[in-house]
């Protein structure tokens, strides 16, 4: 199953009861006006936190400062932030939804939903690109919905159990590596290196030291992409090339019978 890491540490047990809504009660007196503490708020103001300042921001007291309350109460609540990223990342997987039912569209329409919706939840909140890993998801009931959903889109197309996991894990993890180069780039403009900008600076010099005869598959090639995209690289285009590539392939299993193709 393709999802997201539990962060090493933390309490499994707690971490369970909390995703599956066994979760604590408000407390009774709200401090500085504030209505009383839940672990919904908590979610909400960390989650905010890790969108605005990245996930080395969020920390119990840093979260228990921006809800007007004492750090000890929030542990009421949850019992670290091990445990809290837990939920905040299978909180943040919820909001993923559903395609419309449309009784037209087959298994490459869903799962091309399901990858771009992934690809820019992950763009939206990069901050979970930090505990993205495959061998140990989150088992939460967003986590859930979202696998479900992925499965439900190759059921009865001839694959395997194992082929249909394999299917969506494929897809994910493409979706997560798109999603990473985004946020560099990304992360890149943001400090004003903008990639035109930084073109402009190196070209002068890597001119001088390239040599289009040597390399005139890279000389050709790369000119012809840059001046595609005005950029090196381009996040979108990256994305949905790579997506409607794994997409045929996927494809091809499906017409193969689920067979391993030669």
């Amino acid at each position: 199953m393709a999802g997201i890491a539990t962060p090493q540490g933390g309490d499994p047990a707690r971490t369970i009861e909390l995703l599956w809504g066994g979760g604590s009660a408000p407390v009774s007196r709200p401090r500085r006006g504030k209505a009383g503490l839940n672990l919904d708020r908590i979610v909400d103001v960390a989650i905010g936190l890790a969108d605005a300042e990245g996930l080395d921001a969020v920390s119990m007291r840093r979260v228990a400062a921006e809800l007007g309350a004492g750090a000890m109460s929030l542990y009421t609540h949850v019992p670290g932030k091990v445990e809290l990223v837990d939920v905040m990342t299978d909180r943040v997987l919820s909001t993923l939804h559903a395609a419309p039912d449309d009784p037209v569209a087959g298994w490459r329409d869903r799962l091309a939903a399901a990858a771009r919706g992934y690809f820019e939840l992950l763009r939206a909140h990069p901050w979970m690109l930090n505990v993205v890993t495959l061998s140990r998801p989150v088992l939460g009931p967003g986590a859930m919905a979202k696998y479900e959903r992925e499965l439900a889109a190759v059921e009865g197309l001839g694959l395997s159990d194992l082929e249909m996991d394999s299917v969506v894990t494929l897809l994910d993890s493409f979706a997560v590596g798109a999603a990473r180069a985004a946020a560099e780039a990304a992360a890149l403009a943001s400090r004003g290196d903008a990639d035109s900008e930084w073109w402009r600076s190196i070209a002068p010099h890597f001119e001088k030291v390239f040599d289009p005869d040597r390399f005139p598959l890279a000389a050709r090639v790369g000119a012809s992409a840059g001046e595609h995209h005005n950029a090196a690289f381009a996040p979108d285009h990256a994305f949905e090339f790579g997506l409607a590539r794994l997409l045929d392939g996927i494809g091809a299993l499906i017409r193969n019978g689920g067979r391993s193709l030669e």
